[in-house]
């Protein structure tokens, strides 16, 4: 017996990471600032370990 596959839909979660970081107009300002870096760089650095845990649930999905 087959197991069922999970929905494609989860992929949506694959692309939050690429729409909020190609959405430049978003971020491309220097207030509010972070431990002295400007919003500019710490927002698309937070993006970096938040992709990670998305992928890894993508991935623990499909594993699955």
């Amino acid at each position: 017996m087959q197991a069922k596959k999970p929905s494609r839909a989860w992929y949506v979660l694959i692309l939050l990471p690429v729409v909020g970081v190609l959405w430049v107009p978003f971020y491309n300002m220097k207030e509010p600032s972070l431990f002295g870096f400007p919003f500019f760089y710490w927002y698309q650095l937070l993006w970096v370990p938040v992709s990670a845990v998305l992928i890894g649930i993508v991935y623990k999905k499909y594993k699955s």
